[in-house]
């Protein structure tokens, strides 16, 4: 589901910078993008405020017309049901396959998108793989750029630099974490001798920063943050896991406005912008992290929670009230014996 927002905030952002050759300049702060509506012809016309509860894609404006199915319950509202996201996510990037191949036959190009992957772990080898998979499903072009575990942070803005000037490149992210590198004053020790202090990580911030504000799909410039966060502001794009949990929620029929919502997590890539964007739909929203006291208590009374922490077996059934709609956007590796698959029931 999330790989389906950022290819959508890919289209998105061709949109953008084939624009910039109609209009001179674009105030790369403020929501000055145009909607391109295809009724045999594209025409230009503005899309619908953030702040409006209408999420519009860039390239096309129909896509939230589709047939919400409420989740069932039963006579006692206290069925569990499943939100099935593989359904979801296959409706989605279906139309985006669709919407590719429209641009392709009338503009000639397709959006690309640039990966940047530093180090060998595995679960970041498994998103970057997955998500090069639904590109080549959506007809989105896609270029990957490998580097060490002990490469060098200019070796990554080099990297950044180059895709940044590329024409044919729309979408650009860096997958997260990066790994810890050796600091300067130890390179020389054995690697048996270093400690944990003698380790430290890629200055993150000045490498997300260094992205092209609009080839930013996952949405973590700073700028796209702070819109999201100040009222009457509209980020250009929207991180792919808070979008991803909203879309699930709009399809799946579920009522966020006027509900109460706890987010687990805070985040800068799952809770926090979760949170935000809950609160732009109107649910009065608690943020729960290590230090919070009673969290089962403040859970049970949530109508909506998503679990955005990589803790495995967190959240336990008597934290959760009867009709309660939970999103898990956590991952964690855990040891499972394929023969014996145990369901731990809310009762």
């Amino acid at each position: 589901m999330m790989m389906m927002m950022m290819m959508k905030r890919i289209t998105q952002s061709m949109t953008v910078m084939w624009q910039k050759g109609l209009k001179k300049s674009m105030p790369s702060t403020s929501r000055a993008v145009n909607t391109l509506k295809h009724n045999h012809c594209y025409q230009i016309r503005k899309s619908p405020p953030l702040v409006s509860l209408d999420f519009p894609d860039i390239w096309t404006p129909n896509s939230l017309d589709y047939d919400c199915s409420p989740i069932q319950k039963g006579s006692n509202e206290q069925t569990a049901a499943v939100i099935d996201g593989k359904s979801i996510s296959e409706e989605i990037i279906s139309g985006i396959a669709s919407e590719v191949s429209r641009m392709k036959e009338s503009i000639g190009k397709v959006p690309g998108l640039a990966v940047i992957l530093v180090g060998q772990r595995r679960d970041s080898q498994t998103y970057v793989r997955n998500k090069i998979k639904a590109c080549e499903e959506a007809g989105i072009k896609s270029l990957m750029a490998e580097l060490p575990e002990d490469c060098t942070e200019d070796e990554i803005l080099s990297a950044l630099s180059s895709f940044n000037e590329n024409p044919s490149i729309h979408g650009i992210l860096v997958q997260l974490p990066l790994p810890k590198v050796i600091s300067k004053n130890c390179a020389t020790a054995p690697v048996t001798l270093l400690l944990s202090a003698d380790l430290e990580h890629l200055d993150e911030e000045k490498i997300l920063n260094m992205v092209s504000l609009e080839k930013d799909v996952d949405g973590f410039n700073p700028l796209n943050m702070g819109n999201l966060a100040m009222r009457g502001r509209e980020p250009l794009f929207i991180p792919c896991t808070a979008k991803g949990c909203i879309e699930l929620l709009l399809r799946s029929g579920v009522e966020i406005m006027g509900k109460k919502a706890v987010v687990i997590g805070r985040s800068n890539i799952a809770g926090l912008p979760t949170s935000l964007l809950l609160q732009r739909h109107h649910a009065t929203v608690s943020i729960l992290h290590a230090l919070s006291k009673n969290p089962d208590q403040i859970t049970r009374q949530a109508d909506i929670v998503v679990t955005a922490v990589g803790v495995p077996n967190l959240v336990r059934g008597h934290w959760l009230k009867p009709g309660a709609v939970v999103i898990d956007v956590g991952t964690y590796p855990v040891e499972v014996n394929i023969r014996l698959i145990v369901l731990d029931m809310a009762k």
